[in-house]
């Protein structure tokens, strides 16, 4: 069993932050092969532009106290691979998040800060990370976490099927009151049989409830900033 959360933080001192609030319209994520070796000093970024001028985001790159050198290493039109180093006095997550058992599954940019995706092994590893943001006086908002009995490396917690079933169920009404579809309908869209169409939706409910909604009396209870 671990936990996968959802977390945003802010702190001008953050990797990246300054540029983040520069050019907001810009799109940036950790390439995740890296963003978990903090040892090798090097850090490389995925960058998404709407109109494709990476001018103003080089400039603010250029300008950015947390950035020490940065090359472009990829180009692929509107999109980017940058290679960063950063300079001694940036602040990052990803250190603390592997000294308390976690994996940082994803990161991008978003409100002046970072959205982070992070896999760890209990509540109380998510406790010792908000601790140490509130130490180093970041900004720390659990957004949404839930438990994961099975790994994978998208973090999902249905299957597809039971992700295709319960999207089509929803979008044809199925959950409205009254009910805007059957078993039946739902069925013949899905290439399924009607039996199989139930059991996807209440095995995916099921499951979403599980790992949203009950707690787990076995864990310390975690804080969010």
């Amino acid at each position: 069993m671990s936990f996968i959360s959802h977390v945003t933080v802010h702190h001008p001192d953050l990797a990246l932050a300054p540029t983040i609030a520069a050019v907001p319209n810009v799109a940036i994520k950790v390439v995740p092969t890296t963003g978990t070796d903090p040892d090798t000093g090097l850090f490389f970024f995925l960058v998404e532009t709407k109109d494709g001028d990476f001018g103003p985001f080089e400039d603010a790159l250029r300008d950015d106290p947390t950035v020490k050198k940065s090359e472009m290493v990829a180009n692929h039109g509107d999109t980017r691979i940058y290679r960063l180093c950063y300079t001694p006095g940036t602040k990052l997550l990803t250190p603390k998040t592997t000294k308390v058992g976690g994996l940082m599954l994803e990161a991008r940019s978003v409100r002046q800060g970072w959205l982070l995706r992070l896999q760890l092994p209990d509540r109380k590893s998510l406790s010792q990370l908000w601790d140490y943001c509130r130490e180093e006086d970041i900004s720390f908002e659990l957004d949404r976490m839930y438990q994961q009995e099975s790994l994978t490396a998208d973090g999902e917690v249905l299957t597809e099927a039971q992700r295709t079933a319960l999207l089509t169920a929803f979008e044809a009404g199925y959950f409205e009151e009254p009910r805007q579809t059957s078993h039946e309908a739902l069925a013949e869209q899905l290439g399924i049989s009607s039996t199989a169409v139930g059991g996807r939706i209440r095995r995916g409910t099921s499951r979403l409830i599980e790992t949203t909604l009950v707690p787990d009396d076995n864990e310390d209870g975690g804080k969010s900033g």
